[in-house]
This record gives C-alpha cells, sequence and structure tokens, in this order.
C-alpha cells in the first residue's frame, strides 16, 4: 500500500478514545485524506448521541450512522444462542457484533469509492482477525489500516494525551478509563485495574456498571419470568409476543435489576495473551 495513493478512507467508527485519535493521526499520516466515518448501531444506545458532532469536529468529512440491530439478532444473536455458543465461558457479545459491522464498512467504502478501510482494533486482539477476515472476504482487494500496527502510541495514557494535544474532545478521564465495548447482548470491560487478575472488579464504583447493579445491590425477591420459543427463537416473554430483539432488551432490563450476567473471565487471545475482562450480559 503506497500512502500516497490514499485520498479517501472509511473509519469503524465508535466515538471512543482509540476511533477518536484515529481521524486526525490519519490526516497527519496520510497526506490530509478524507476520512469517513461509520458506526454501526449494534443496541450502544446513548453512545450514539452526539456522535455526528463529534466525528466532524475531530476531522472526519461525514458520519454514517447504520442500524444494524435486526440483522445483528437474526443473522448472529439467535444463530448464536441455538447453538450454544460459547468460548471459555464468554458469551460472544463483542466476536458476533464484528462481522456484522464489517460487512457494512465494506458496502459503504464500495459506494463511497474508499480508498482503503481503517480499524481502530489493537495489534494485541482478537477483533482485528474478525474485521479483517470479514473485509477480506467482502472487499479482498482493498487495503486496511491498522494504527495500533503503525503508529508510536503505546498506551491509553498516550492516546489520551494526543487527544487532548489535538483537541479531540473525551468523556473519559485517567481513573474510569476503562475500555468499553457495548451492544444489546452485552459489555465488556478491560484495562487498569482490570490488567490484575489478582483485583476483584470494583462493582461498587461509580461509572463501573451499566447495564445493572452489583448483586449486593440486588432485590432479595425473586423475578420470574416465562419465555416461549419457537424453533429456539425466543417470541414471548411473560406470555406477550414480540421481537427477539424487544426480548433482549427487556432481559436486559430485568437481569440487570437483578444483578444477573455479570462475568469474571481470564480467556485467551488468538495472538497467544491472555487477557481479562469483565462482562455483563444480563439478558444473555
Amino acid at each position: 500500500m503506497n500512502k500516497s495513493d490514499i485520498k479517501k478512507v472509511v473509519l469503524a467508527y465508535s466515538g471512543g478514545l482509540d476511533t477518536s485519535v484515529i481521524i486526525p493521526w490519519l490526516k497527519e499520516n496520510y497526506n490530509n485524506c478524507e476520512v469517513i466515518a461509520v458506526s454501526g448501531n449494534v443496541g450502544q444506545a446513548d453512545e450514539l448521541e452526539g456522535l455526528e458532532e463529534k466525528a466532524i469536529k475531530t476531522g472526519a468529512s461525514k458520519l454514517y450512522v447504520e442500524d444494524l440491530t435486526d440483522e445483528f439478532v437474526d443473522d448472529f444473536i439467535i444463530p448464536a444462542v441455538k447453538a450454544g455458543a460459547m468460548y471459555e465461558d464468554y458469551m460472544l457479545g463483542t466476536s458476533l457484533a464484528r462481522p456484522v459491522i464489517a460487512k457494512r464498512l465494506a458496502e459503504i467504502a464500495i459506494a463511497e469509492g474508499a480508498d482503503a478501510i481503517c480499524h481502530g482494533c489493537t495489534g494485541k486482539g482478537n477483533d482485528q482477525v474478525r474485521f479483517e477476515l470479514t473485509l477480506k472476504h467482502f472487499v479482498p482487494d482493498m487495503p486496511i489500516i491498522a494504527p495500533w500496527r503503525e503508529w508510536n502510541i503505546k498506551s491509553r495514557e498516550e492516546e489520551i494525551a494526543y487527544a487532548e494535544a489535538h483537541n479531540v474532545p473525551l468523556k473519559i478521564n485517567r481513573e474510569t478509563n476503562y475500555s468499553k465495548d457495548k451492544n444489546l447482548w452485552h459489555l465488556s470491560h478491560e484495562g487498569l485495574d482490570l490488567e490484575d487478575a489478582g483485583n476483584m472488579p470494583l462493582y461498587e464504583k461509580k461509572g463501573f456498571l451499566e447495564m445493572g447493579v452489583s448483586p449486593i445491590d440486588a432485590p432479595d425477591t425473586p423475578t420470574y419470568v416465562t419465555l416461549d420459543f419457537e424453533a429456539g427463537v425466543p417470541v414471548a416473554l411473560d406470555g406477550v409476543k414480540m421481537s427477539a430483539k424487544d426480548i433482549i432488551l427487556k432481559l436486559n432490563e430485568l437481569g440487570g435489576a437483578n444483578g444477573i450476567g455479570l462475568l469474571d473471565i481470564v480467556e485467551n487471545r488468538l495472538v497467544g495473551m491472555k487477557c481479562r475482562g469483565v462482562y455483563e450480559t444480563p439478558g444473555g
């Protein structure tokens, strides 16, 4: 890939620290290229608020916000549930969401006549593989830019410093700067004190849990629910017919309020490293 040939880049954009920093970095390192941001709505709710303003202010020429929730549920979550798919007790919340986002990235890159696609996945994790295998299937000749495998930034602390130097608006601080990924199936937490497997997750820490409460704060009275299934697909909750997506959203509320679905795991990554993560999956 010749950097001088890259005039327009489609970026997988969440508005988080990594992808916010990537926009000015791309423009600095790829000849002031046009950056088109794409955010896939897979159920991250309020994280999408103000995203367009932030993307444009950071240097993107435009932002696509694509509603992928139905496709995410019907083509990924439901088949995974029917298969009982898990990996080392992990319920695959992030794993299932990446292909549907990458597929839409490829479609928009083609429509926009982009010269490359960029993602913000770390060079130490599994997400880079999930994104790039999907992209290679749909746009095999499209160059892929992976800043974490190129730049000199080595930590989230250095990312914050870069963002501050480039006037990138951030809603995080150094005390609560966990690496998080949220969709309608789960919320993951990594980094900071969780890097030490000997540390207990700070469930009581303000801003840590987002989809529910700590079991300590959950009510002592149980909540009972009834699920109806047809051909392995949930079709009703407590006798009320509704879509699988709406059932998951309702179960997230009920499970979260009862402190259900907290997973604390040390898992193995494809590159051979181990990673500690805390996951909220109340509906799962």
